[in-house]
């Protein structure tokens, strides 16, 4: 059952069947940071105060909604498809603050109690550089010019194994009362939720927008679905509004999530340097399929491995970037 459950997370399901809305009878777990785990130092706050607070306020424990719309065909005879809905249940954790880089993971508990590590989020104050999706699971580490990043955050999301995703950059506002964050246009790959169902496109253009609300907070996205080829943008289908809206929740008991954390941070930590060490080298080829499950699944059986209390030589997760991680100068793809 449980790998049954992953699969269907990891094949883009989530938010079409996976998610659950079931809550606990139980006293809701007290809100827990696990400072024990958390890099923090206190003598590069160089960001500004209110930012900080922002991106800090979306650590926590939430129920989640998904929703995803198409709204404008831009191909002839393109039919717009159904609207998307679905209910989760997260816990976002603060495991890294360096003052002027932020890192929150989130963790997804679904069934019965069954925990996916989900996405990442890594914002960094006046980022120098970024990586950026070109297609065919190809990412660039690209210079960020400096009346762009002047002032403004990079946010980086990276998948379930850490595998980049998507990076943007933009300044936050605070004039209204009401911190938002929006980026700049950026490319991401095709979003799991569609990996099972759509071959017609590779790739998303995304401008994406996070608001603190007072009850948690939210993230906007304006995403136009296009077919890319050697960095190429060769047709453009149609274009989709995602809103998915972070509610706090003080009724569903995330322990789980903590114990799964507790028991693999420190492997996941070291997944974590092996990708950036990746990264420096100019940008990644992922060498699998686009749902990139080869990597995926054996990372998590590592992880697997871990919390049953064995212990995971740093040969083992080397030999899955050896297998399945190029580098870009390798693959001869130019960034676009």
């Amino acid at each position: 059952m449980q790998r049954m459950i992953f699969i269907c997370i990891l094949a883009g399901l989530m938010v079409t069947g996976c998610a659950t809305t079931s809550t606990s009878t139980r006293e809701a777990a007290p809100q827990r940071g696990h400072a024990d785990s958390v890099e923090i130092v206190n003598d590069r706050f160089l960001a500004p105060t209110a930012d900080r607070q922002a991106i800090l306020a979306m650590a926590g424990e939430f129920e989640v909604e998904f929703a995803f719309d198409e709204t404008v065909s831009l191909v002839p005879g393109y039919e717009r498809t159904e609207p998307k809905r679905s209910y989760a249940n997260e816990v976002v954790l603060l495991i890294e603050d360096r003052g002027d880089r932020i890192v929150l993971q989130h963790l997804l508990i679904v069934g019965t109690g069954s925990v996916i590590k989900h996405w990442r989020q890594d914002w960094l104050f006046e980022a120098d550089q970024r990586l950026e999706f070109s297609d065919d699971q190809t990412w660039a580490l690209v210079e960020i010019p400096e009346d762009t990043t002047t002032g403004a955050w990079t946010q980086c999301v990276y998948g379930v194994a850490d595998t980049p995703r998507y990076c943007g950059t933009g300044k936050w506002n605070h004039r209204y009362g009401h911190a938002t964050w929006t980026s700049d246009r950026t490319w991401r790959p095709l979003p799991r939720r569609e990996y099972t169902t759509r071959d017609d496109y590779n790739a998303l253009n995304v401008e994406n927008r996070h608001t603190v609300t007072p009850d948690g907070w939210t993230h906007e996205q304006d995403n136009s679905k296009v077919v890319r080829r050697d960095g190429k943008t060769e047709q453009v289908l149609v274009r989709e509004f995602g809103f998915n809206d972070y509610t706090r929740d003080s009724t569903f008991d995330f322990t789980p999530a903590y114990q799964y954390w507790d028991e693999t941070a420190d492997y996941w930590a070291r997944v974590r340097q092996i990708w950036v060490r990746h990264f420096r080298q100019g940008g990644v080829v992922v060498a699998t399929g686009v749902d990139g499950l080869a990597v995926i699944e054996g990372l998590f059986e590592l992880a697997d491995r871990v919390r049953e209390g064995a212990v995971v030589e740093a040969a083992e997760i080397e030999r899955i970037f050896t297998e399945f991680v190029r580098p870009i100068e390798v693959a001869n793809v130019a960034a676009h």
